[in-house]
C-alpha cells in the first residue's frame, strides 16, 4: 500500500500560506506507518517537534492497478475522511532550504483516515460539504468542486509518476482553515452532517 498526497489543490488553503497557485499537482507520500484509523481512541503526536497542523481532506482508495485510460469511476469503489498532520515549524525549514517535506509529513500517526464508505462519484461529492470541527468549534470544511485540480487529473497523475495499486490511498489535497492542534483536543470528521470518525489528540 502506498499513500500519495496532493499539495496546495484549493486556492484559498495555498493563499493563507503564502504559496504560489501550482500549475499542477504537487504530489509527496507518506510512509505506511503514517496511517491511523480513527476510532475514538487518544492519538499521540511528537509535540517535541514544533508546531503540528490539522489538513482535513478527502481519501481514495484504489480498487485495482489502475493502467493509462483508466476512468475513475473504474478503479475507484470507496472514500474516507482524512486529517494530513503537518509538523509546520520543520517544514518551514525544510522548504527553506529546498530539502523534501518527508520529515514533516511522513511522522508515525500523521495521515489520520476513518472507515471507509461507498463512492458515489465527482458529481456527488460536490453535493456534499466536509467538516473537522476542533473541540465543538468548525475550523474547516470545503467541497471536492472547490479543487483546482478534480480526482480524475489526480488520479491520472499519480499513475503517469508513481503508478498505482490496489489499497493504495489518495488524500487530495485540504481547504483553506488549517491550524495547530494541541494536546487535548477532540476532532470530529463530518461528511454533511454525518459524523464518519473522532478522535483526541494526546
Amino acid at each position: 500500500m502506498n499513500i500519495y498526497c496532493i499539495g496546495r489543490n484549493y486556492a484559498k488553503h495555498a493563499t493563507e500560506l503564502g504559496n504560489a497557485i501550482p500549475e499542477e499537482p504537487i504530489l509527496f507520500s507518506k510512509p505506511t506507518h503514517a496511517l491511523v484509523e480513527t476510532k475514538g481512541q487518544s492519538i499521540g503526536l511528537p509535540w517535541e517537534l514544533g508546531e503540528i497542523h490539522h489538513e482535513i481532506e478527502i481519501v481514495l482508495r484504489i480498487d485495482r492497478e489502475v493502467k493509462a485510460g483508466d476512468r475513475l469511476s473504474d478503479v475507484v469503489s470507496q472514500m474516507a475522511l482524512g486529517v494530513d498532520l503537518t509538523l509546520r515549524d520543520v517544514q518551514s525549514k525544510l522548504k527553506e532550504k529546498g530539502h523534501p517535506w518527508l520529515r514533516a509529513k511522513g511522522f508515525r500517526n500523521s495521515a489520520i483516515i476513518t472507515p471507509f464508505w461507498s463512492f458515489g462519484g465527482e458529481e456527488e461529492c460536490e453535493k456534499t460539504d466536509f467538516h473537522l470541527i476542533k473541540n465543538g468549534e468548525t475550523v474547516q470544511h470545503g467541497n471536492s468542486k472547490d479543487m483546482m485540480f478534480n480526482f480524475q487529473a489526480i488520479m491520472e497523475e499519480c499513475v503517469q509518476c508513481f503508478g498505482l495499486g490496489e489499497g493504495d490511498l489518495i488524500f487530495t489535497g485540504t481547504p483553506e482553515g488549517v491550524g495547530p492542534v494541541t494536546s487535548g483536543d477532540h476532532c470530529r470528521l463530518l461528511w454533511g452532517a454525518e459524523e464518519k470518525g473522532q478522535f483526541t489528540v494526546a
